[in-house]
């Protein structure tokens, strides 16, 4: 069995949770996820299964939305509502305000990932050092945020929610704090939801709830689809060859499917449309095509991974 699985997290949930869910019912080992989400936030959870945890970090690098709900006053030392609260200030914030500070908060940047995350030091996730004492500043990491959106505003409980999209790594923990602070007052994140990753959407996942074998099943998307790049379509005999890992050259091509440029990714096809592998392409697909036709023995692929 092998693929990718779009899963709806609950809250209360950690993503390895819900991997270790997946593993039991299907009795297999080889189960991974990209994009970790934090216990109380919920949403698009991408899962490989057998080899498609092979194609994950192929899937990882694509932009993600959130809806995030933010409380305004407080400031917690985790940035979510599951932490200490360390301040409380006066909340004299208008719509006006949020909107301006939106505004100017888009765009590439640098950021701090937070103490409470994930994300791991000398083997060790940082929230596991944090809970010990041990708070470790990492260098700031550049980010882009490509949309903040106001959706509502209760300005009587000082609450607010936000969309977001953003470049891979971004922290919506921190982004909420850095919002409050500019907004004067601070702010931590009550609820966060992520609706998309990458070319995936949350409308495709299915809920973490009374999850079985024949459910996910059902559910689970092909390598190739999951993909879904242009590539190279090889003969019957290169496509023995690449099953053993040798590469791809000009005589071996009987088709190009789609657009792509040189150091891309690509898929290697063989005349049935069966995937075979992943590869960086070396020539664009246009050249490829040029270069076929005047039957030229050029390398026009590298193999990455094959499956």
């Amino acid at each position: 069995m092998q693929g990718i699985l779009l899963i709806d997290k609950s809250t209360n949930k950690t993503s390895y949770d819900v991997v270790e869910e997946i593993k039991n019912i299907l009795r297999i080992k080889k189960v991974g996820h990209t994009g970790t989400l934090d216990p109380f936030a919920s949403g698009l959870l991408v899962i490989g299964i057998g080899k498609g945890t092979r194609i994950l970090e192929y899937l990882s690098d694509g932009e993600k939305e959130y809806y995030f709900t933010a409380k305004l006053g407080i400031i917690t030392d985790t940035y979510d509502i599951t932490g200490k609260v360390t301040e409380e200030h006066e909340v004299n914030v208008s719509e006006d305000d949020i909107k301006r500070i939106s505004d100017s908060m888009r765009g590439k940047q640098k950021q701090v990932p937070p103490a409470y995350s994930a994300k791991k030091y000398q083997g060790k996730r940082l929230y596991e050092l944090a809970r010990e004492g041990k708070i470790i500043s990492l260098p700031p990491r550049e980010i882009e945020i490509k949309e903040l959106q106001l959706i509502h505003f209760d300005e009587r409980r000082h609450l607010l929610c936000m969309k977001v999209i953003v470049s891979k790594g971004t922290y919506i923990r921190s982004l909420c704090a850095d919002m409050g602070y500019r907004l004067g007052c601070g702010a931590t994140a009550i609820g966060l939801r992520r609706t998309k990753n990458g070319r995936f959407d949350i409308k495709d996942a299915i809920k973490d709830t009374f999850l079985d074998r024949e459910k996910i099943l059902k559910n689970v998307k092909s390598i190739d689809e999951s993909l879904s790049f242009p590539g190279i379509v090889v003969d019957e005999n290169a496509a023995r060859r690449v099953a053993n890992g040798m590469q791809v050259y000009c005589p071996d091509v009987i088709k190009v499917k789609g657009r792509f440029k040189k150091n891309d990714h690509i898929s290697i096809w063989d005349v049935e449309g069966h995937f075979l592998a992943i590869a960086t392409a070396e020539r664009s697909s246009r050249f490829i095509s040029h270069i076929v036709k005047a039957e030229r023995r050029d390398r026009v692929a590298k193999l990455r991974k094959v499956f």
